[in-house]
Protein backbone atom coordinates (compact mmCIF):
# COMPACT_ATOMS: atom_id res chain seq x y z
CA UNK A 1 0.00 0.00 0.00
CA UNK A 2 1.11 3.53 -0.78
CA UNK A 3 -0.06 6.78 0.79
CA UNK A 4 -1.46 9.23 -1.76
CA UNK A 5 -3.29 12.58 -1.77
CA UNK A 6 -6.35 12.07 -3.96
CA UNK A 7 -8.64 14.65 -5.52
CA UNK A 8 -12.18 13.43 -4.77
CA UNK A 9 -13.82 16.75 -5.63
CA UNK A 10 -12.57 19.70 -7.65
CA UNK A 11 -11.65 22.86 -5.75
CA UNK A 12 -11.52 21.01 -2.43
CA UNK A 13 -8.68 19.78 -0.19
CA UNK A 14 -6.98 16.57 -1.26
CA UNK A 15 -7.79 13.40 0.66
CA UNK A 16 -4.94 11.32 2.12
CA UNK A 17 -5.64 7.66 1.44
CA UNK A 18 -3.91 4.34 0.92
CA UNK A 19 -3.76 3.13 -2.66
CA UNK A 20 -2.42 0.02 -4.35
CA UNK A 21 -0.04 0.24 -7.32
CA UNK A 22 0.32 -2.64 -9.76
CA UNK A 23 3.71 -4.29 -10.04
CA UNK A 24 6.02 -2.81 -12.64
CA UNK A 25 5.88 -4.74 -15.91
CA UNK A 26 7.01 -4.15 -19.46
CA UNK A 27 8.57 -0.69 -19.72
CA UNK A 28 7.05 0.49 -16.43
CA UNK A 29 9.04 1.40 -13.33
CA UNK A 30 8.02 2.00 -9.77
CA UNK A 31 9.73 5.03 -8.23
CA UNK A 32 9.80 5.96 -4.56
CA UNK A 33 9.16 9.71 -4.51
CA UNK A 34 11.56 11.79 -2.41
CA UNK A 35 10.47 15.29 -3.47
CA UNK A 36 7.69 16.79 -5.56
CA UNK A 37 7.35 20.42 -6.60
CA UNK A 38 3.91 21.99 -6.96
CA UNK A 39 3.18 23.31 -10.42
CA UNK A 40 0.38 25.74 -11.21
CA UNK A 41 -0.86 23.23 -13.78
CA UNK A 42 -1.65 20.89 -10.88
CA UNK A 43 -3.58 23.68 -9.19
CA UNK A 44 -5.53 24.63 -12.32
CA UNK A 45 -6.40 20.98 -12.91
CA UNK A 46 -7.49 20.30 -9.31
CA UNK A 47 -9.66 23.43 -9.42
CA UNK A 48 -11.53 21.94 -12.39
CA UNK A 49 -9.96 24.19 -15.01
CA UNK A 50 -9.40 21.39 -17.51
CA UNK A 51 -12.32 19.11 -16.74
CA UNK A 52 -11.86 15.44 -16.00
CA UNK A 53 -13.57 13.12 -13.54
CA UNK A 54 -12.28 12.47 -10.01
CA UNK A 55 -10.83 10.50 -8.35
CA UNK A 56 -7.58 11.91 -9.71
CA UNK A 57 -4.02 11.83 -8.45
CA UNK A 58 -2.01 14.95 -9.30
CA UNK A 59 1.67 15.88 -9.03
CA UNK A 60 4.07 15.75 -11.98
CA UNK A 61 7.35 17.47 -10.99
CA UNK A 62 9.12 14.83 -8.96
CA UNK A 63 12.36 13.06 -8.16
CA UNK A 64 13.07 9.83 -6.37
CA UNK A 65 14.62 6.36 -6.41
CA UNK A 66 13.75 3.45 -8.70
CA UNK A 67 12.56 0.53 -6.59
CA UNK A 68 11.17 -1.85 -9.20
CA UNK A 69 11.49 -2.26 -12.98
CA UNK A 70 9.54 -4.15 -15.62
CA UNK A 71 11.20 -6.87 -17.67
CA UNK A 72 11.61 -4.59 -20.71
CA UNK A 73 13.25 -1.69 -18.88
CA UNK A 74 16.80 -1.23 -20.15
CA UNK A 75 17.68 2.32 -19.09
CA UNK A 76 17.39 1.97 -15.31
CA UNK A 77 17.75 -0.43 -12.42
CA UNK A 78 16.59 -0.49 -8.82
CA UNK A 79 18.48 2.09 -6.77
CA UNK A 80 18.92 4.63 -9.56
CA UNK A 81 18.14 8.25 -8.72
CA UNK A 82 15.84 9.87 -11.27
CA UNK A 83 13.81 12.94 -12.09
CA UNK A 84 10.25 12.01 -13.12
CA UNK A 85 8.54 14.07 -15.82
CA UNK A 86 5.06 13.97 -17.33
CA UNK A 87 6.52 13.60 -20.84
CA UNK A 88 5.80 10.06 -21.98
CA UNK A 89 6.87 9.95 -25.62
CA UNK A 90 7.30 7.15 -28.15
CA UNK A 91 10.40 8.63 -29.79
CA UNK A 92 9.35 7.47 -33.27
CA UNK A 93 6.23 9.40 -34.36
CA UNK A 94 6.39 12.49 -36.59
CA UNK A 95 6.07 14.85 -33.61
CA UNK A 96 8.96 13.19 -31.80
CA UNK A 97 10.94 13.27 -35.06
CA UNK A 98 10.39 17.04 -35.18
CA UNK A 99 11.69 17.36 -31.60
CA UNK A 100 8.20 17.90 -30.19
CA UNK A 101 8.08 15.10 -27.62
CA UNK A 102 5.56 17.01 -25.50
CA UNK A 103 2.91 16.50 -28.17
CA UNK A 104 3.83 12.90 -29.01
CA UNK A 105 1.15 11.36 -31.22
CA UNK A 106 1.44 7.86 -29.79
CA UNK A 107 2.54 8.10 -26.14
CA UNK A 108 3.29 4.59 -24.89
CA UNK A 109 0.93 3.07 -22.36
CA UNK A 110 2.02 1.11 -19.31
CA UNK A 111 0.36 -1.95 -17.85
CA UNK A 112 -1.00 -1.68 -14.35
CA UNK A 113 -3.22 0.64 -12.44
CA UNK A 114 -3.80 2.49 -9.18
CA UNK A 115 -6.74 1.46 -7.03
CA UNK A 116 -8.16 2.77 -3.76
CA UNK A 117 -9.29 0.79 -0.73
CA UNK A 118 -12.56 -0.03 -2.51
CA UNK A 119 -10.66 -1.31 -5.55
CA UNK A 120 -11.85 1.62 -7.67
CA UNK A 121 -9.45 3.01 -10.23
CA UNK A 122 -7.65 6.26 -9.48
CA UNK A 123 -6.34 8.12 -12.54
CA UNK A 124 -2.74 9.32 -12.43
CA UNK A 125 -3.15 12.80 -13.92
CA UNK A 126 -0.63 13.93 -16.53
CA UNK A 127 0.88 10.43 -16.71
CA UNK A 128 2.45 10.74 -13.28
CA UNK A 129 0.45 11.00 -10.03
CA UNK A 130 3.39 12.08 -7.88
CA UNK A 131 1.40 13.38 -4.90
CA UNK A 132 2.07 9.92 -3.53
CA UNK A 133 4.85 7.97 -1.85
CA UNK A 134 5.34 5.86 -4.99
CA UNK A 135 4.52 6.23 -8.68
CA UNK A 136 4.26 3.86 -11.62
CA UNK A 137 5.73 5.49 -14.74
CA UNK A 138 7.20 4.60 -18.13
CA UNK A 139 11.00 4.52 -18.31
CA UNK A 140 10.97 7.20 -21.03
CA UNK A 141 9.52 9.66 -18.50
CA UNK A 142 12.62 9.49 -16.33
CA UNK A 143 16.14 10.88 -16.50
CA UNK A 144 19.04 9.80 -14.29
CA UNK A 145 20.42 12.37 -11.88
CA UNK A 146 23.86 12.50 -10.20
CA UNK A 147 24.48 11.92 -6.51
CA UNK A 148 25.45 15.56 -5.91
CA UNK A 149 22.05 16.87 -7.07
CA UNK A 150 19.48 16.91 -4.28
CA UNK A 151 16.04 15.40 -4.89
CA UNK A 152 14.48 18.78 -4.11
CA UNK A 153 16.53 20.52 -6.79
CA UNK A 154 16.00 17.69 -9.25
CA UNK A 155 12.22 17.82 -8.86
CA UNK A 156 12.19 21.31 -10.39
CA UNK A 157 13.66 19.89 -13.59
CA UNK A 158 10.51 17.85 -14.20
CA UNK A 159 8.46 20.74 -15.57
CA UNK A 160 9.11 24.38 -14.68
CA UNK A 161 12.82 24.53 -15.49
CA UNK A 162 12.63 22.66 -18.80
CA UNK A 163 9.56 24.65 -19.86
CA UNK A 164 11.20 28.02 -19.19
CA UNK A 165 14.52 27.05 -20.77
CA UNK A 166 12.91 25.28 -23.71
CA UNK A 167 10.70 28.28 -24.46
CA UNK A 168 13.76 30.52 -24.71
CA UNK A 169 16.20 28.13 -26.35
CA UNK A 170 14.09 25.79 -28.46
CA UNK A 171 10.97 27.81 -29.31
CA UNK A 172 12.24 31.40 -29.56
CA UNK A 173 15.92 30.54 -30.08
CA UNK A 174 16.93 33.77 -28.36
CA UNK A 175 20.29 35.13 -29.51
CA UNK A 176 22.85 37.31 -27.78
CA UNK A 177 21.87 40.97 -27.83
CA UNK A 178 18.13 40.41 -28.29
CA UNK A 179 15.51 41.99 -26.02
CA UNK A 180 12.63 40.40 -24.18
CA UNK A 181 10.19 40.51 -21.30
CA UNK A 182 9.02 37.66 -19.11
CA UNK A 183 5.52 38.27 -17.79
CA UNK A 184 4.95 36.25 -14.65
CA UNK A 185 8.06 34.99 -12.84
CA UNK A 186 6.69 31.84 -11.23
CA UNK A 187 8.10 28.37 -11.79
CA UNK A 188 8.24 28.75 -15.57
CA UNK A 189 8.93 32.47 -15.88
CA UNK A 190 11.89 32.62 -13.53
CA UNK A 191 13.58 29.92 -15.57
CA UNK A 192 12.87 31.79 -18.79
CA UNK A 193 14.74 34.68 -17.13
CA UNK A 194 17.67 32.37 -16.33
CA UNK A 195 17.70 31.02 -19.87
CA UNK A 196 17.60 34.50 -21.40
CA UNK A 197 20.53 35.63 -19.28
CA UNK A 198 22.49 32.52 -20.25
CA UNK A 199 21.69 33.15 -23.94
CA UNK A 200 23.14 36.65 -23.67
CA UNK A 201 19.96 38.71 -24.07
CA UNK A 202 20.78 42.38 -23.65
CA UNK A 203 17.46 43.33 -22.04
CA UNK A 204 15.49 40.96 -19.78
CA UNK A 205 12.48 42.72 -18.31
CA UNK A 206 10.64 40.77 -15.61
CA UNK A 207 7.02 41.81 -15.08
CA UNK A 208 5.29 40.53 -11.95
CA UNK A 209 2.99 41.82 -9.23
CA UNK A 210 4.96 40.15 -6.42
CA UNK A 211 7.39 42.77 -5.16
CA UNK A 212 9.14 40.27 -2.89
CA UNK A 213 10.42 38.32 -5.90
CA UNK A 214 12.36 41.23 -7.34
CA UNK A 215 15.66 40.45 -5.63
CA UNK A 216 15.77 36.78 -6.63
CA UNK A 217 14.60 37.41 -10.21
CA UNK A 218 17.23 40.09 -10.73
CA UNK A 219 19.88 37.85 -9.19
CA UNK A 220 19.18 35.15 -11.80
CA UNK A 221 19.29 37.51 -14.76
CA UNK A 222 16.56 40.16 -15.00
CA UNK A 223 17.84 43.59 -15.97
CA UNK A 224 14.56 45.26 -14.93
CA UNK A 225 11.75 44.32 -12.56
CA UNK A 226 8.37 45.97 -13.15
CA UNK A 227 5.35 45.70 -10.89
CA UNK A 228 2.36 46.42 -13.19
CA UNK A 229 0.23 47.42 -10.20
CA UNK A 230 2.59 50.29 -9.43
CA UNK A 231 3.91 51.15 -12.90
CA UNK A 232 2.60 50.94 -16.45
CA UNK A 233 4.39 47.91 -17.90
CA UNK A 234 3.91 48.92 -21.54
CA UNK A 235 5.31 52.39 -20.87
CA UNK A 236 8.31 50.84 -19.14
CA UNK A 237 8.94 48.51 -22.09
CA UNK A 238 8.76 51.34 -24.58
CA UNK A 239 11.03 53.54 -22.47
CA UNK A 240 13.62 50.77 -22.27
CA UNK A 241 13.52 50.11 -26.04
CA UNK A 242 13.36 53.72 -27.26
CA UNK A 243 9.79 53.18 -28.40
CA UNK A 244 10.62 50.24 -30.64
CA UNK A 245 9.28 47.35 -28.59
CA UNK A 246 10.83 44.02 -27.66
CA UNK A 247 11.97 41.13 -29.80
CA UNK A 248 10.04 38.70 -27.59
CA UNK A 249 7.50 38.58 -24.79
CA UNK A 250 7.32 35.33 -22.83
CA UNK A 251 4.04 34.84 -20.97
CA UNK A 252 4.41 32.61 -17.93
CA UNK A 253 0.89 33.24 -16.62
CA UNK A 254 -1.99 31.05 -17.81
CA UNK A 255 -4.30 33.98 -18.52
CA UNK A 256 -5.76 35.28 -21.79
CA UNK A 257 -5.73 38.84 -20.46
CA UNK A 258 -2.01 38.66 -19.79
CA UNK A 259 -1.40 37.21 -23.25
CA UNK A 260 -3.40 40.10 -24.74
CA UNK A 261 -1.31 42.61 -22.78
CA UNK A 262 1.90 41.24 -24.30
CA UNK A 263 0.99 41.95 -27.92
CA UNK A 264 1.72 45.70 -27.93
CA UNK A 265 4.99 45.13 -26.07
CA UNK A 266 6.75 43.51 -29.01
CA UNK A 267 8.15 45.30 -32.06
CA UNK A 268 6.97 44.78 -35.63
CA UNK A 269 7.94 41.22 -36.45
CA UNK A 270 8.21 40.38 -32.75
CA UNK A 271 6.99 37.19 -31.11
CA UNK A 272 4.80 36.41 -28.10
CA UNK A 273 5.60 32.99 -26.60
CA UNK A 274 2.75 31.54 -24.51
CA UNK A 275 4.32 29.33 -21.83
CA UNK A 276 1.60 29.21 -19.15
CA UNK A 277 -1.46 26.99 -19.61
CA UNK A 278 -4.80 28.87 -19.34
CA UNK A 279 -8.04 27.23 -18.27
CA UNK A 280 -10.07 25.58 -21.04
CA UNK A 281 -12.71 28.34 -20.96
CA UNK A 282 -10.28 31.27 -20.91
CA UNK A 283 -10.87 32.99 -24.26
CA UNK A 284 -8.85 35.92 -25.60
CA UNK A 285 -9.97 39.01 -27.53
CA UNK A 286 -7.17 40.02 -29.87
CA UNK A 287 -6.89 42.92 -32.30
CA UNK A 288 -5.80 40.84 -35.25
CA UNK A 289 -5.11 43.94 -37.34
CA UNK A 290 -2.16 44.64 -35.02
CA UNK A 291 -0.97 41.05 -35.28
CA UNK A 292 -1.27 40.91 -39.07
CA UNK A 293 -0.44 44.54 -39.82
CA UNK A 294 2.81 44.42 -37.86
CA UNK A 295 3.69 40.80 -38.63
CA UNK A 296 3.62 39.77 -34.98
CA UNK A 297 3.44 36.11 -34.02
CA UNK A 298 1.70 34.44 -31.08
CA UNK A 299 3.32 31.06 -30.49
CA UNK A 300 2.04 28.43 -28.11
CA UNK A 301 4.36 25.91 -26.55
CA UNK A 302 3.82 22.87 -24.38
CA UNK A 303 6.65 22.14 -21.96
CA UNK A 304 8.88 24.52 -23.91
CA UNK A 305 9.13 21.85 -26.64
CA UNK A 306 11.70 20.21 -24.36
CA UNK A 307 13.51 17.01 -25.30
CA UNK A 308 14.19 15.63 -21.85
CA UNK A 309 17.02 13.23 -22.78
CA UNK A 310 18.97 16.17 -24.21
CA UNK A 311 17.81 19.09 -22.12
CA UNK A 312 17.81 17.79 -18.54
CA UNK A 313 21.44 16.56 -18.61
CA UNK A 314 22.47 19.95 -20.09
CA UNK A 315 20.62 21.79 -17.34
CA UNK A 316 22.25 19.63 -14.67
CA UNK A 317 25.64 20.50 -16.19
CA UNK A 318 24.79 24.22 -16.14
CA UNK A 319 23.84 23.88 -12.47
CA UNK A 320 27.02 22.01 -11.59
CA UNK A 321 29.03 24.82 -13.22
CA UNK A 322 27.16 27.42 -11.20
CA UNK A 323 25.57 28.93 -14.31
CA UNK A 324 21.94 28.46 -13.18
CA UNK A 325 20.16 28.34 -9.84
CA UNK A 326 17.93 25.52 -8.65
CA UNK A 327 17.98 25.38 -4.85
CA UNK A 328 17.61 29.14 -4.48
CA UNK A 329 14.39 29.00 -6.49
CA UNK A 330 12.72 27.03 -3.67
CA UNK A 331 11.01 29.46 -1.32
CA UNK A 332 9.02 27.00 0.81
CA UNK A 333 9.40 23.36 1.84
CA UNK A 334 6.68 21.18 3.37
CA UNK A 335 6.30 17.60 4.55
CA UNK A 336 3.98 15.44 2.44
CA UNK A 337 1.43 15.39 5.28
CA UNK A 338 1.11 19.16 4.87
CA UNK A 339 0.48 19.02 1.12
CA UNK A 340 -2.81 20.94 1.22
CA UNK A 341 -1.08 23.77 3.08
CA UNK A 342 1.75 23.64 0.53
CA UNK A 343 -0.73 23.95 -2.35
CA UNK A 344 -2.28 27.01 -0.73
CA UNK A 345 1.17 28.57 -0.40
CA UNK A 346 1.91 27.81 -4.06
CA UNK A 347 -1.01 30.06 -5.02
CA UNK A 348 0.42 32.94 -2.99
CA UNK A 349 2.57 35.70 -4.51
CA UNK A 350 4.86 35.18 -1.51
CA UNK A 351 6.15 31.92 -3.00
CA UNK A 352 8.45 31.16 -5.90
CA UNK A 353 8.76 27.37 -5.89
CA UNK A 354 7.12 25.16 -3.28
CA UNK A 355 8.48 21.65 -2.79
CA UNK A 356 7.02 18.78 -0.77
CA UNK A 357 9.41 16.22 0.69
CA UNK A 358 8.70 12.64 1.74
CA UNK A 359 10.07 10.96 4.85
Amino acid sequence: MTKAAICRQFDAPLSFENVSLAHASGHAMKVKIEACAICHSDITYMQGGWGGTPPLLFGHEAAGTVIETGDDVRSFKAGDRVVVTLMRSCGTCSSCGEELEAICEEPPAIDGSITDDNENDVIAAMNTGAFAEEVLVHERQCIAIPEDLSFEEASLLGCGVITGFGSVNRVAKVKAGETLAVIGTGGIGINAVQAAQLAGASLVMAIDTAEDKAGLVQTVGATHYINPIKDNALDAVMAATDGKGLDYAFVGVGSSKVIESAIPMVRAGGKIIVMGMPRSDDLATIDMSEVAGYAKSIIGTKMGSAMIREDIPKLIEHHQKGEIELGRLISHRYDFDDLNEAIEMATSPLSSRVVVTFK
